[in-house]
């Protein structure tokens, strides 16, 4: 568990008025208490905070590091915090905000119990005191469940990125020191992993041999969510134009076309010229909506082949794995990136056949106002760097 929020208020108002007096009327505390929360984030941080000089206490480079990140994850909650009542802002811990995100994201206390590893009356009373401090129900009991009340959910949220914000500032600090600490978590949609991000994770591992990665893999509306979460730090693939929603930023690094494959042998492949009608005479292999690459395909081929439901010989599926194994065993055909097809030019080959609107951006998907780490910064300048086709992408 980070450092007590209570701690951390008083070291941003010690760091703000540089004085234990002025520090401890601002938080209502005594001098005694501020000097001691100090000393404990000091142990806990493992870095000196504060250089005492004739003027006062100031922050040293380790405690301005803490201070932008703490004030960062303050602002998050006390903006969720607002319309509260005032005591949670002084109550709230770490371990009641973590029931409330668990119970918030399971809708059963018996279940966030289970996460977190605690009793379910432990769970149950953090989330109870986190009520009774706000002054608002946080959880509605219905005939099919708990509700979790837009409230909570929006203190949940908030918490959930004060914590991302903290494990970022760990990271920092670390580097300071000329260690390590922290992880990359990427989400990785089907394109980038056909070469470019297996590319860029070895090229980051040449100057960060021992740094942690995480590749997570899923559909977009998945990856997205844990991305807005704070669960994932990037999502690499295909962007969505217009941004699905405001609190993302999406960089668009390259553009990839869609193209139509078919397995070697393919009686397509014997025509001197494909047209677009040609295509509607064959079964598809289809990634589900509502994904750039199916809505390119909707767009392009002849009705009612793909025209939705009234067409029952389309297979759906986003693995490029399942595309493959199908085509390779039949006539059907399939659209993909084709980077993608590339990678699978053993076993499947791009049809000559343009379709319009093919081509599609792809880049990185980041949350607003994310501040990465400097490892992070540094996994990002190589993404940039070894995008297909290189600078010439942009």
């Amino acid at each position: 568990m980070p450092a007590s929020l209570r701690h951390l208020r008083m070291f941003l108002a010690l760091g703000c008025d540089n004085s234990v007096t002025r520090a401890a009327a601002a938080c209502h505390v005594s001098q005694p208490a501020v000097t001691q929360a100090m000393g404990k984030l000091a142990q806990e941080t493992g870095q000196a905070l504060f250089q005492r000089s004739p003027q006062g206490l100031f922050l040293t480079e380790a405690g301005k590091v803490l201070a932008h990140r703490a004030s960062r994850a303050l602002r998050l909650l006390d903006a969720a915090m607002a319309d509260m009542g005032r005591p949670i802002r002084v109550q709230a811990t770490w371990a009641q905000l973590s029931a409330l995100i668990a119970v918030s994201e399971l809708e059963n206390f018996t279940l966030a119990a289970r996460r977190l590893g605690l009793a379910q009356p432990t769970v149950h009373r953090s989330t109870s005191m986190l009520e009774q401090a706000a002054g608002m129900v946080f959880f509605q009991r219905t005939a099919h469940g708990l509700i979790t009340t837009r409230a909570a959910q929006n203190l949940a949220q908030a918490a959930r990125l004060a914590l991302a914000e903290l494990e970022q500032a760990a990271s920092d600090l670390a580097a300071l020191n000329g260690a390590e600490a922290g992880r990359i978590v990427l989400g990785a949609l089907p394109l980038s992993r056909s070469g470019w991000l297996p590319r860029a994770v070895l090229e980051f591992r040449k100057t960060r041999p021992r740094f942690p990665v995480e590749i997570i893999d899923g559909r977009y509306d998945e990856l997205l969510l844990a991305l807005r979460r704070g669960e994932i730090d990037m999502v690499l693939g295909a962007l969505r134009l217009p941004s699905p929603i405001d609190d993302i930023v999406q960089e668009r690094l390259f553009d990839d076309e869609v193209v139509v494959v078919a397995r070697h042998g393919h009686p397509l492949l014997r025509r001197g010229k494909i047209e677009l009608a040609d295509l509607a005479a064959f079964p598809w292999v289809m990634p589900r909506r509502p994904t750039p690459i199916r809505a390119i395909l909707d767009a392009a081929l002849p009705r009612p082949q793909i025209a939705g439901h009234e067409s029952p010989g389309v297979i759906e599926t986003s693995s490029v794995i399942v595309l493959r194994e199908l085509l390779r065993g039949s006539d059907q055909l399939g659209g993909v990136s084709r980077l993608q097809a590339e990678v699978e030019a053993e076993a499947l080959a791009i049809l000559p056949v343009h379709l319009p609107g093919a081509l599609r951006p792809i880049g990185l998907t980041t949350r607003a106002g994310w501040e990465p780490t400097g490892a992070q910064r540094e996994f990002l300048a190589v993404l940039r760097r070894t995008v297909p086709g290189g600078g010439d992408a942009l």
